[in-house]
């Protein structure tokens, strides 16, 4: 088994998302990194050199041969978007995502160009969704 390369860092987050260009892209950061502290009632951490998280939860793989620890909800203020982590993971959460407004979907994150393109309150939904994840049974 390969060792996980996006891991909890002693990083500054405060620092990181002040870094983030463009000035939208860091505003916007700063308002989601309230959103998501406000809903998880937790400290963020940084995963990686671009991740924040919040909290965290031990995932395996279907087959059990990928095993390891992600963030129960966390985002990246990339200069082209804000990318959003573990939004649409469980049933009620992609059942919701519809009602978000103005996103597109990757793999397992929600991509947003705008914070005002979405609702507020939806998001605060979804994040608490998100948050509410336990760790993966180990499969039988």
């Amino acid at each position: 088994m390969s060792e996980q390369k996006t891991v909890p860092t002693d990083a500054d987050v405060q620092a990181f998302l002040e870094t983030a260009t463009p000035a939208r892209r860091r505003d916007d950061g700063l308002r989601v990194a309230e959103i998501f502290r406000d809903v998880t009632g937790t400290e963020p951490v940084m995963w990686g050199p671009t991740m924040v998280g919040y909290g965290s939860y031990r995932y395996v793989s279907p087959n059990g041969r990928t095993k390891g620890e992600w963030p129960k909800v966390g985002f990246s203020p990339r200069k082209a978007q804000l990318v959003m982590y573990g939004l649409k993971d469980l049933p009620e959460g992609a059942a919701l995502l519809p009602e978000l407004g103005g996103y597109t979907e990757g793999a397992g994150c929600v991509y947003v160009k705008k914070l005002d393109d979405v609702d507020l309150d939806v998001l605060r939904r979804l994040v608490a969704i998100g948050w509410s994840r336990t760790d993966d049974p180990e499969p039988s």
